[in-house]
């Protein structure tokens, strides 16, 4: 067994945190585009030969090809005319929910000679969605002593555009006791107040409808409508108070189904029915809805589905505490998710070169990038390959990675590599994957034949016959069948 073979073998740790050395970065800004969502499959979008400054056939030569992280392949090169095409039609609320702008990254890669640009897709929000109330009918009882100038809080309708076509104003039907104020909650969004006009008279209007509306800011512009049915009660003059008008908790998320989040309490001074308290979701999405549960006598809030740091990293709930003489009082939780590292490392094979001529020089073998959904720590990474190779890997852009040759291989001592990647986060506990890729060596005709002997030396008698064999002499070629004889 050869030295070589003895020694034990160790691994060589490439390590890539944040910073990557930009070796194959075609330009520091990248390339941008625009589309509106609905769009028809197939538009045109740009010609990509002409954006780069390249010839038309260039494409196809190099090898020109789209990667994106959607799930989905939303462009179409045509690499004969360069044309960038669209290739599904885009929902912008589907990609991007209430996130603006609406980016979708991709890169272009030209693997001969391999080189990375940086693009970006934006796609524009257009008013396709009308505002909703997630309850048709809101019931609200007002004491029929509240001054003018009480304000009551009125549940938000939610509109999934965004930008100008988002959720812009709300008004309420004509009538002589209230008007509609319009808050901004600070967060981009805006909820209504039902504001009283002058004094309530149970004796003389018992009951109250109205219908509310909500309107975006498109051209024009959308609608939907509640019913706020409204009831004027007698007199109870203690609200119930939260211990706290913010609760602000974390919940890793791995925490199983049914724990409990956060225990949230209220008190209400008053007796009998106007202080028996119950607890109760204000304004609760419907995400909120399927991942929360109340317990409406104790106020503890517990998981009904699981959480998704990667998903959605904040939770912003409000409570309603309700007592029988319908007085109540509110509270905001805010929980936020706590990332574990439930993601391994993924590596994304783009191109591999093989079998590598022998005696090549610096040879790009493979080209592939690393992506970890987690974040922090969790989401960085280490890459390696065994050490007794010759091959090195080499750090490129947005997480890509080559693997080349470290010196010229010589097909006459292998004819294959077996390369092990191993990609390990740095989360506890760390999560690594391994990738395996076989390399196959091609040989050239770079060995003279060679006899088995420096001189023979034959004896032949005299006056024999033409043809007579009088000996043989060998020689042998290192090179594979066809190169060799």
């Amino acid at each position: 067994m050869e030295a070589g073979v003895k020694r034990a073998v160790q691994k060589r740790q490439v390590l890539f945190l944040c910073i990557f050395l930009g070796m194959s970065l075609a330009g520091a800004e990248p390339l941008r585009y625009f589309v509106a969502e609905e769009t028809e499959r197939g538009a045109f979008l740009t010609n990509l030969a002409k954006d780069l400054g390249l010839g038309v056939g260039e494409l196809t030569a190099r090898g020109t090809r789209i990667i994106s992280d959607q799930n989905m392949q939303f462009l179409l090169l045509n690499s004969l005319t360069g044309d960038l095409l669209l290739n599904e039609k885009l929902d912008r609320e589907e990609l991007c929910g209430p996130r603006e702008p609406c980016v979708l990254p991709f890169q272009l890669l030209l693997e001969k000679p391999f080189q990375i640009f940086l693009a970006e897709l934006w796609v524009r929000d257009i008013n396709d969605h009308s505002p909703v109330f997630l309850d048709r009918e809101i019931s609200l009882k007002i004491l029929e002593s509240a001054t003018p100038g009480a304000a009551f809080l009125l549940e938000s309708a939610q509109d999934s555009d965004v930008g100008t076509n988002s959720l812009s104003n709300y008004t309420i039907s004509p009538n002589a006791y209230f008007h509609i104020k319009v808050r901004d909650s600070g967060e981009g969004n805006i909820y209504p107040e039902l504001v009283l006009n002058q004094a309530l008279d149970r004796e003389d209007i018992p009951e109250l409808s109205l219908v509310l509306m909500a309107l975006d800011g498109g051209s024009p512009p959308r609608s939907g409508t509640a019913l706020v049915h409204i009831m004027v009660v007698d007199i109870n003059d203690n609200a119930p108070e939260f211990v706290q008008s913010l609760y602000e908790v974390q919940a890793p998320e791995n925490s199983p189904v049914g724990s409990m989040v956060v225990s949230v309490s209220a008190r209400d001074l008053d007796t009998g029915s106007n202080g028996e308290i119950a607890y109760a979701f204000f304004y609760a999405t419907e995400r909120i809805l399927k991942t929360f549960q109340l317990n409406s006598t104790s106020g503890n809030l517990y998981l009904k589905s699981e959480l998704d740091y990667e998903a959605i990293q904040t939770y912003t709930l409000t409570i309603q505490a309700k007592d029988g003489g319908g007085l109540s009082g509110k509270c905001t939780v805010v929980v936020e998710v706590t990332d574990v590292n439930d993601n391994q490392p993924e590596l994304l094979l783009s191109s591999l070169n093989s079998p590598i001529p022998e005696n090549s020089p610096e040879t790009v073998v493979a080209v592939f990038r690393i992506r970890d959904r987690d974040s922090g720590n969790n989401g960085k990474t280490v890459c390696s390959i065994q050490d007794d190779l010759p091959f090195i890997l080499k750090p490129s852009v947005e997480s890509f990675y080559t693997l080349v040759t470290e010196k010229p291989l010589d097909r006459e001592r292998n004819t294959d590599y077996n390369v092990t990647i191993t990609v390990t986060d740095l989360g506890t506990p760390r999560l690594k994957t391994e990738y395996n890729i076989t390399v196959w060596v091609s040989d050239i005709n770079d060995n003279a034949p060679a006899f088995t002997q420096t001189s023979y030396t034959l004896f032949v008698r005299e006056n024999n016959s033409p043809a007579l064999h009088i000996g043989s002499v060998s020689a042998t070629d290192r090179d594979s069948n066809n190169l060799g004889f």
